[in-house]
């Protein structure tokens, strides 16, 4: 099973970061523009469409307020598993530390979800610190 995990640094307070990253059905406005393009609910599910014109439909595992994580499953094709979490933590630093990761099989699809996550963390980044910076 492949494990991926991206870490990155947001100037941004965490309180604000977790408020965008809990509205679970405003990736493609308040998280990922752009990456993503339109997020539908479907009950507890999420139905994503992707800047590439992948769609995928995630259902919604858990919305830890406490440990400010949300965590989501993909059942569909072409996944035989799909285990995805993300999390905001404040820095050391001060700002945040924005945690993504993933569990899947089969492991041939590994270096696509790599690539499409590292792209999405830093649409996270430039999106979260722009909003910081707009108040």
């Amino acid at each position: 099973m492949a494990t991926i995990r991206k870490e990155i640094h947001i100037d941004t307070p965490p309180a604000a970061a977790w408020d965008a990253l809990s509205d679970v059905g405003a990736l493609h406005t308040r998280l990922v523009p752009g990456f993503v393009t339109d997020t539908r609910m479907d009950g507890s599910a999420r139905i994503v469409t992707f800047g590439n014109g992948m769609v995928a439909r995630e259902e919604i595992v858990g919305i830890d307020e406490a440990h400010h994580r949300v965590s989501w499953a993909v059942l569909d094709a072409p996944f035989r598993h799909y285990s995805g979490a993300a999390w905001v933590e404040p820095d050391l630093d001060g700002g945040t530390r924005f945690v993504w990761t993933a569990d899947l099989l089969p492991d041939e699809l590994s270096a696509q979800v790599e690539e499409m996550m590292s792209a999405g963390i830093r649409v996270v980044k430039q999106t979260l610190e722009r909003t910081a910076n707009s108040h």
